[in-house]
């Protein structure tokens, strides 16, 4: 079992989102449950990845060329895919995950968390989607979705296609236990 993790490649940011990352990449490697990530080597991205090896996990990274000739690349993971651009990366992560968890992050992370909704809410991706809310980050952008459905831009049902997680254990059991989403939702898509 693999889970994407999407989260921020910054260092700038509050201790607690380390603390958190690394806690998650513990509890996913501990278990036997690889991360599939962007490959980076900064931040939560390394972090999360870091943990999970060290606790006997496997991390798939998955990187465009342009990133590897910058050198932002972490070069300590279990495996490395190379793609052509974003748009392939992200599509890879996606296909080769049993389920996501975000983190807290830049547009970056917010973009993939936002693409995998959509592809949720379009019946394209199955999986579970937890939101890891450190530091209550997310507040606003769950405050947004809630008012997509309040406003009927999104149907009720839709605010079952994310979780929503405190604590990176209660994001673990989350990903492991919530149903995949069912397919037919593709004709409640419209609103």
């Amino acid at each position: 079992m693999n889970i994407a993790v999407y989260c921020a490649s910054s260092t700038k940011i509050h201790e607690d989102f380390f603390a958190a990352a690394r806690a998650l990449g513990h509890g996913l490697g501990s278990r036997g449950i690889g991360i599939v990530n962007g490959a980076g080597n900064m931040g939560l991205m390394a972090a999360s990845a870091d943990a999970c090896l060290a606790a006997g996990g496997e991390v798939t990274g998955v990187i465009p060329s342009f990133m590897i000739e910058q050198g932002w690349h972490h070069q300590g993971l279990t495996h490395l895919i190379e793609t052509r651009d974003m748009h392939e990366r992200k599509e890879t992560i996606a296909r080769l995950s049993d389920g996501c968890i975000a983190l807290p992050g830049g547009c970056g992370t917010l973009e993939e968390l936002m693409e995998v909704i959509t592809w949720k809410q379009l019946g394209l991706y199955l999986k579970p989607i937890v939101i890891l809310n450190t530091r209550n980050y997310y507040a606003p952008l769950l405050e947004q979705l809630q008012r997509g459905i309040d406003e009927h831009f999104m149907g009720p049902r839709h605010a079952d296609i994310w979780q929503v997680a405190t604590t990176p254990e209660e994001a673990i059991n989350l990903v492991l236990t919530t149903p995949l989403w069912d397919a037919s939702v593709r004709k409640f898509a419209a609103i």
